[in-house]
């Protein structure tokens, strides 16, 4: 299964990109992204994932754009497919959330535990990414099995959108129910920040670093962690 999962993305990305990456017989990627993929899936599968490539393709590129609106140090666009992680994860995870949506089993989940092995970037297949989506740096970024983010969403290493609690059914086993945060449109969160719980960030929204967060926040908010509190305790390098 992984070796077939690890030719499926291989064809994928030169499907997704041809223009960055040279690739010029597509139509030969395509047959064979179908080949594998029923390998997999079973043909019916197979057949209704191929209607979903040009919609996989077109948000794809609109993560490459965000990438390119918000980071000053990319040169060119073919720099952020060939190198950007956060270009590589989304490929696996919109790849696998297709899949996950067709019922097919165990394979959505392996494509994105592949591209957490490496990009350090964690994002279950189940959670729902809108357009325009962009991960800077991305090492340690958690994204939970029933987020849902908006478009032009920004996120920095670090961040977690986690459950804060779960409940359990009368035999003991966690309940699987929304819990993990929304993100609204136009919402960027900085570096380290966790937002835990079936939470609301309104639109517009700018979350800084170090936070911790586990209430609704309204549209257009600026979220800042306290201020450090000075506690000059130690004298001539005694502790830390």
């Amino acid at each position: 299964m992984e070796e077939l999962l690890k030719e499926l993305m291989t064809l994928m990305r030169r499907s997704v990109f041809p223009e960055y990456l040279g690739q010029e017989d597509r139509a030969l990627d395509l047959m064979s992204i179908r080949s594998v993929l029923r390998k997999i899936a079973g043909d019916k599968r197979a057949d209704a994932f191929m209607e979903r490539i040009p919609e996989i393709a077109r948000l794809l590129h609109t993560d490459v754009e965000a990438i390119a609106d918000n980071d000053p140090a990319v040169v060119d666009r073919t720099e952020i497919v060939l190198c950007y992680p956060c270009i590589k994860v989304m490929l696996h995870y919109r790849t696998a959330h297709e899949l996950l949506r067709l019922e097919v089993p165990v394979a959505p989940r392996l494509l994105t535990e592949m591209a957490h092995s490496t990009t350090g970037i964690d994002i279950h297949p189940a959670a729902r990414i809108g357009e325009y989506f962009a991960i800077d740096h991305g090492t340690g970024v958690v994204i939970g099995a029933t987020t849902v983010i908006g478009d032009h969403v920004m996120l920095y290493q670090g961040v977690t959108l986690g459950a804060k609690n779960f409940k359990y059914d009368p035999d003991g086993r966690p309940v699987d129910e929304p819990r993990h945060p929304i993100l609204e449109d136009n919402v960027t969160v900085y570096a380290n920040t966790t937002i835990l719980g079936r939470v609301t960030i309104g639109h517009d929204t700018v979350v800084g670093g170090n936070v911790w967060l586990t209430h609704d926040v309204p549209p257009r908010s600026r979220i800042l962690q306290t201020r450090a509190v000075e506690q000059p305790l130690f004298a001539d390098g005694a502790g830390i």
